[in-house]
């Protein structure tokens, strides 16, 4: 009986660990805004303020060819997939290696001061995060060159 238990128990600790990076993404607004963060230390966002805030990523030129050539630089970033790309929105997502955790990355390009990307970062599961979405934004915007 030890065996099956072991066994039974095996099975149901896998299972919630796979479904760790599940979880229902925080997205922009209706309004087309980036949605606040939450009271959690698992998001980052150029919107947010205090321990939370990062700064927008920056460009310059035409928003249109500066959109196109954030989303190549996301898609060529390792464990990131592009998974919108319209208008002045981009939304991609991180998957981690070993316990395949989603974080979320959304950039919106400002209409009110050209040259400006709203950016935020959030894990979609768990409060702690222990800075990944900061360190993504950062990796982003190392990645992101102005253009020439």
């Amino acid at each position: 009986m030890s065996n099956s238990w072991t066994a039974v128990s095996i099975l149901a600790s896998t299972l919630a660990l796979s479904a760790c990076g599940l979880g229902s993404p925080v997205l922009r607004a209706a309004d087309g805004k980036l949605a606040a963060c939450p009271p959690a230390p698992h998001c980052v966002s150029s919107l947010a303020s205090g321990e939370q805030q990062v700064a927008p990523l920056r460009y310059t030129g035409a928003a249109a060819a500066a959109r196109e050539r954030l989303a190549r630089t996301i898609a060529g970033l390792p464990r990131y997939a592009v998974l919108r790309n319209e208008g002045d929105y981009l939304y991609a997502s991180y998957t981690s290696p070993l316990m395949r955790y989603v974080d979320d990355l959304e950039l919106v390009f400002s209409q009110s001061e050209p040259g400006r990307i709203e950016v935020r970062s959030s894990s979609r599961i768990g409060y702690y995060d222990f800075g990944a979405n900061r360190a993504h934004v950062e990796e982003l915007r190392a990645a992101f060159k102005p253009s020439p």
